[in-house]
Formats: structure tokens, C-alpha cells, sequence
């Protein structure tokens, strides 16, 4: 009863107090769940402005959307400044003054204590005591220049293997790239007989027996990275039967472990015995000649941004519908491409870099606005408007076109000859630079280490991706800071790869020796602890990625012995391919 007594006592204030809570209670909850399960704005203006369902709904931007909202109008003459305070938030304001680094932009202080040595030891015969006679190797190769190049490079030491007397290789002239050129009218033939006389025998054509050419050759094609043994069991025997023997599609047709003195005589006849003939390297120079003119240093990009390359690589650039109607049209040129998710593709760091992509990288880097910058490319998917963000980072653009127009009138019906000079200009520049991993790449990577350790930059593509992405949501001091840490292990300083890794026309570790002694002398200011964890980084990386088409269409894996399972891998599997799979190769080859 008294318990009744007590709650006729309660006034109408503390009757409400429990609803008052649990509205409370019950707002708070609402809040809450706003707060958790709400989609994320995203960081830049036009977002904010935006209503709710309309950014939830909104396609995800590629890099031709961002410039469309960070570059407007993409006018050729605007400039950088103007460009970013019209559209790139206050925080990613890019500096025209490059950054201070610790390391020198362009060149490596450790370059001077390694050189390129590619001298035959005492126990390498001579050619005149090997060459045996009623041999003759003919090589037929394949792709672009610089995957000729590779071709002839190996072909030489083939030649050595068999004990054969090499005819001067014959050049592909029917594959993508439709040039007519032969041998002699790019190499110095002469010169490369010559320089190689006392390693391999050479000669111009096959030569006559009783006023006739000995009989047409034998055809056939060996597995890719076929080792010493490999040939001495399959082509040795065909040889000594047919006398003549031509292998065909010969590119990465050797392995990249050889013996020592093989592997040398490889950076004998790539560094030094193959030469451009006089009106290639007289035009060359003149294009290296005036960049000097305009600059004490200048950069070489090779930009690999084709309409074809991109279909191939299945990736997404953010063109939208035109741009997936563009790019499927060229794509179903290959009736047995499979599909690729273009987001894994771009994680993975499989996608080239786009032109502002690179720009941005070598603006972080610490290079200025006011560096010149030569560019070496084919047609450029997205023409002006792609390339106009490269040419705001950096304004002082040039190509051969822009040097030269009317000198290049000779040159311009072969493609190889083109990219000849190209290559010489790249060669000779401070510093090289790719958004790729194709051919020309790799063989001016390795040529630059051969020659002095030359500044070479390869973007770290799966690391720099996320970063590319997500820059607008850092400062630009941030963003450099990351892209230098990205890029450490990828900059052309000596011993960055490993002996052995990768491409050996890439990495020629055989053909360069170490001055240890004045390595000893000197202080060790570029000692780093953490320098193995970057090569075993970088080697991961490499390991992930998918190499170019031409050097994975059709390789075989041997045995260490150089023997084949015929039961498991037959003849024709490994010697033929259909004509779309050559097309591929033609394609990325460069």
C-alpha cells in the first residue's frame, strides 16, 4: 500500500522524463546510422556541390575525365599556373622550381666506379679456328627495330654455338610496321663484319659453288630462350644434313644464362658492332645537337600511348563510352583476346603511365617547368587533348618533327629509320625515361647502364597507381614525397636489379665490371641499409609483371639440360603460330 501511496505522488514533470530519454536516445541512433552508412563525398569542389544521389550514382573517373576537370580547354599555350588556380585545389599547387634532392637529378655519383667490359678471355677461340665449313645460319627477324635488334644480337652468338657461318640477317619488311628497309640500309653492314671477324664469320650472301648459289635453305624455328644445348640437338643435326639452315621469327630465340664469354660477345655486337649508317646517325645528331643548343641538360621520354597498345592492354583511361567504342572496335581484331578487368590491370601496374602521368612522376622527382623535354612516339591515343597536360608540366616540348620537319622528308616513309633517330636522340640524353616495358626500353635501358651508368627511369607503375588516384586528397609536398620513396630502386643507379634478373639485354651484368678500389677509396655517402629490401622489392615487382606479347607468345620453358618433352610439347605447338598471334608481337614490338 505504501508503495501505491508513493506513485499517486508523482507530478507530471517526472512523468515525462522517460519519453524525453528515449526520443533522445532514439535521435542519437538516427544520427548514427547517418554518419556510418552514408556514402563518402568526394574531396573536390564540384563533389560538394553535388547532390547526394548524384555522386553516389557518378561514374568513376579516368585520367581523360580528370583532365577535363583539372586542365579546361586543354589549350596548347595555357599555362600550368593559370591551369591550377582555375581548377586543382589550393593544396596540390605544383611548383615551377624543381625540388631539392639529395640525389643528383641527372646523373649517379656511383656511376663513375663501374664501366662497361666486353673483351673475350684468352681461352675464347678465334673464328677462323671454330668456324667449320658446310655450315651456314640464315636469320630471318621479326617485329620493329629495336626487337630486330635483339635478333641480330643473338643470331651472332647462334652462329657461334653451331660453329656456322652466319649470312648477314635478313629484316622483317612485311609485319605491322610495313618498311621495306634492309639490313644495309640501317646497320653499316661493313663495319659489322668487320668488328666481328675475329669472333664469328660473316658474310653478305650465300656464297656460289660452280657458278651457282648453293641450294635454298632449311626452314625451321626454335623454341624461345632456347639454351647452347638446345641448338646443338635440334639444329646442329639439321645442319650437318642440310648444310643450310635459316631459323625464322628469331627474336628471344636464346637464353639469357649463357657462359660469360657468350654473354660478352652479345654486348660486343650490340654496343659496338652494330652501328647506324651514315644518313641515320648524320641526322641523329644534328636532332641531339639542337636539343643541346636549347639546353645544358634535357630529358628523353619514349611514350608508348597507341590506339593499338591500349586495345591490346585492355586497360581504361576514363574516355567513357567513346572510348570503350574506340577501343573495342580495335580489340576484336584479335578473335582470341580474352577480357581484362581493366581496375586489377591498372593495380598490378600493368597499364602504361598517360602522358600526365609521366609528368607528374618527373615533376615530383624534382625536375623543373623549365626543363626541355624530348618526346619520342607513335600516334598518341586522344591526339592534343591527351598530351596537353605533359606539355602544361612541362611547356618546353619538343620531337623530331618540332627540330626537323623538312630534313626527315627522306626518312619519313620507313618506320625503322625513324625510330632510329629517335633512339639516338634517347641515347645521348641525360636522362631516359618510358612509361613502358617494350623493347626500345629495355635495349636503351641496358645500353645506358653499358655506357657509363646514364641516368634511366622506369616507373614503379603498381606502387605510383594509388597515388595517381588519389592525389588531389594530399598536398603536393605529400605527393612528391611519396613518388620519390615509390620510385627509389628505379632510377638507373648501378646494382639496382640483381645479376641475372630480368631481360639480359636489359640488365648486360656480364659485360660490366666494378672498380672496387676506388669504390673503397671513396666514402660511402650513398650506403643505404634498406638497399636490399628495395632490389628484392623491385624484383617482385619484375616477377609480377606481364611482359611485353613478344616475349611471352610463345615461350617454352626448357630444362637446364635443353631437352624437350616432344610427348608434352610437340614440334608444331612450339615452331608455328597463327597469323593473330604475329600481329600481337608486330604490335608491341618498337
Amino acid at each position: 500500500m505504501a508503495f501505491q501511496r508513493r506513485r499517486h505522488r508523482l507530478t507530471p514533470a517526472m512523468r515525462t522524463k522517460p519519453a524525453i530519454f528515449t526520443a533522445t536516445l532514439l535521435v542519437f541512433l538516427f544520427i548514427a546510422f547517418l554518419f556510418f552508412f552514408t556514402p563518402r563525398l568526394d574531396v573536390d569542389s564540384r563533389s560538394l556541390a553535388e547532390p547526394f544521389h548524384r555522386i553516389r550514382d557518378r561514374p568513376r573517373r579516368g585520367f581523360r575525365d580528370l583532365q577535363r576537370e583539372h586542365y579546361p580547354g586543354n589549350k596548347k599555350n595555357a599555362s600550368i599556373d593559370a591551369q591550377q588556380e582555375v581548377s586543382h585545389p589550393a593544396v596540390f599547387h605544383i611548383p615551377n622550381e624543381g625540388e631539392k634532392t639529395k640525389y643528383d637529378l641527372w646523373s649517379s655519383k656511383l656511376s663513375k666506379y663501374y664501366y662497361g667490359c666486353c673483351n673475350a678471355s684468352k681461352k675464347f677461340a678465334a673464328a677462323e679456328v671454330i668456324t667449320l665449313p658446310n655450315r651456314y645460319l640464315m636469320i630471318a627477324t621479326s617485329g620493329g627495330l629495336n626487337q630486330q635488334r635483339t635478333g641480330i644480337t643473338d643470331a651472332v652468338v647462334a652462329a657461334r654455338i653451331l660453329n656456322a657461318t652466319l649470312i648477314v640477317p635478313r629484316l622483317d619488311q612485311r609485319s605491322f610496321w610495313k618498311d621495306s628497309s634492309d639490313f644495309a640500309e640501317i646497320f653499316d653492314v661493313d663495319w659489322f663484319i668487320s668488328a666481328l671477324s675475329k669472333d664469328v664469320k660473316i658474310i653478305k650472301q650465300l656464297p656460289r659453288r660452280g657458278g651457282k648459289v648453293i641450294r635454298g635453305p632449311y626452314t625451321m624455328r626454335v623454341p624461345r630462350k632456347c639454351n647452347p644445348r638446345c641448338y646443338q640437338t635440334r639444329v646442329l643435326p639439321v645442319m650437318l644434313k642440310k648444310h643450310v639452315v635459316q631459323l625464322t621469327k628469331f627474336d628471344y630465340r636464346l637464353s639469357n644464362r649463357l657462359e660469360t664469354d657468350l654473354q660478352k660477345l652479345r654486348c660486343r655486337v650490340n654496343y659496338h658492332a652494330l652501328k647506324f649508317t651514315d644518313p641515320i646517325q648524320n641526322m641523329g645528331h644534328t636532332l641531339m645537337s639542337r636539343m643541346r643548343t636549347k639546353s645544358k641538360h634535357f630529358i628523353a621520354l619514349h611514350l608508348r600511348f597507341e590506339p593499338d597498345m591500349l586495345a591490346f592492354s585492355g586497360c581504361y583511361y576514363g574516355g567513357g563510352d567513346e572510348e570503350r567504342r574506340e577501343l573495342g572496335l580495335i580489340r576484336k581484331r584479335w578473335k582470341t583476346l580474352h577480357k581484362n578487368n581493366p581496375d586489377k590491370e591498372r593495380r598490378h601496374g600493368k597499364c602504361p603511365l598517360t602522358p600526365e602521368e609521366v609528368g607528374l612522376m618527373l615533376r615530383a622527382l624534382g625536375f623543373s617547368k623549365d626543363v626541355h623535354l624530348y618526346v619520342a612516339s607513335g600516334e598518341v591515343y586522344g591526339g592534343e587533348n591527351t598530351l596537353a597536360p605533359l606539355k602544361a608540366l612541362f611547356p618546353n616540348f619538343h620531337s623530331k618533327e618540332t627540330l626537323a620537319k623538312k630534313e626527315l622528308a627522306p626518312f619519313f616513309p620507313f618506320s625503322s629509320r625513324m625510330a632510329a633517330l629517335d633512339f639516338i636522340v634517347c641515347d645521348h640524353s641525360d636522362v631516359f625515361v618510358t612509361n613502358n616495358n617494350g623493347n626500345m626500353a629495355k635495349i636503351l635501358a641496358g645500353r645506358r647502364r653499358y655506357f657509363d651508368h646514364k641516368r634511366t627511369i622506369r616507373p614503379n607503375a603498381k606502387k605510383l597507381y594509388s597515388l595517381f588516384l588519389n592525389r588531389f586528397n594530399m598536398t603536393w609536398d605529400a605527393f612528391a614525397a611519396k613518388v620519390r620513396k615509390c620510385q627509389k630502386g628505379f632510377m638507373g643507379e648501378p646494382n639496382e636489379v640483381r645479376p641475372g634478373r630480368g631481360e639480359f639485354h636489359e640488365n648486360p651484368s656480364s659485360c660490366i665490371c666494378e672498380n672496387t678500389e676506388a669504390k673503397l677509396r671513396a666514402s660511402p655517402i650513398f650506403d643505404n641499409p634498406a638497399d636490399n629490401e628495395v632490389e628484392d622489392e623491385r624484383e617482385a615487382d619484375e616477377d609480377s609483371e606481364t611482359p611485353d606479347l613478344d616475349e611471352e607468345g610463345e615461350e617454352a620453358i626448357l630444362p637446364e639440360d635443353g631437352t624437350i618433352n616432344e610427348t608434352e610439347a610437340g614440334v608444331d605447338d612450339l615452331t608455328v603460330r597463327g597469323p593473330e598471334e604475329q600481329e600481337w608481337e608486330e604490335i608491341f614490338s618498337d
